[in-house]
């Protein structure tokens, strides 16, 4: 009676201990896997991948933040597919917006940027301009920035200030860190679509009646970059470092 008690005992030890290294992993201080929490790089759901790369930026449900509303009809008219995912997958060279592609040195594969390209396209609405046709996204010819600067106190001036330095109304934009920090298309991109929620409007607001043309939109940018310093915030006159 005592061996096979004895034999109980040790197989009832067997088995807990079995049931005990199956709940965890062997390894000290590896946690068990829970096979209901996916890992990050299987994250597809639009929503979760939004409100972590993109949210802090462009705001919630793409509204904008400290960056232009990815939701705004006006970007996703001029926008095409192509052009959302090259900047999600490659961010924007020359600005603040990074590359979250695993190709380009981010974190996100092709599916999940993929993922947030259709998600974000899925804020569309028919007819959300109601007939109007925005210029489009890309430049089709060199800016004139002489005929900008005519163009931007037609448009700009009142909101902007005479110079770009800014008034009550409008930020300055015309500001040497600004400027350090947007491309010329991103420029281009917040001629035509503004900005809503701070209350800039797109390009037919400015003026009643008399929305900006493509031309007139380029030679604004063109005017613009035209101010751009060479050494953005540069604390002394470049003669005083000599």
């Amino acid at each position: 009676m005592t061996s096979v008690r004895m034999v109980t005992a040790r197989t009832i030890a067997a088995l807990l201990s079995l049931i005990a290294l199956a709940s965890c992993d062997v390894s000290a201080g590896h946690p068990p896997l829970d096979p209901a929490v996916p890992a990050p790089s299987e994250v597809v759901a639009f929503e979760p991948l939004y409100s972590a790369n993109c949210a802090g930026c462009h705001g919630r449900n793409g509204r904008g933040s400290a960056a232009l509303g990815l939701a705004d009809p006006v970007y996703l008219a001029i926008a095409s597919d192509s052009v959302i995912r090259s900047a999600v997958a490659n961010g924007v060279r020359g600005t603040s917006m990074p590359a979250f592609a695993q190709s380009a040195g981010g974190m996100l594969t092709d599916a999940q940027i993929d993922a947030i390209t259709k998600g974000i396209r899925s804020w569309s609405r028919p007819n959300a301009l109601n007939g109007a046709d925005p210029p489009p996204y890309s430049a089709r010819a060199s800016g004139d920035p002489h005929r900008g600067e005519a163009a931007y106190g037609v448009f700009c001036a009142s909101c902007h200030g005479p110079r770009g330095e800014g008034t009550a109304k409008g930020s300055a934009i015309t500001n040497g860190s600004f400027l350090a920090l947007v491309s010329d298309q991103g420029l281009r991109t917040l001629t035509i679509t503004g900005r809503p929620e701070l209350g800039a409007p797109d390009w037919r607001g400015d003026v009643t009646g008399r929305p900006m043309s493509d031309e007139e939109v380029t030679d604004v940018v063109a005017w613009l970059a035209s101010r751009r310093a060479q050494y953005p915030g540069q604390p002394y006159p470049s003669d005083a470092l000599r």
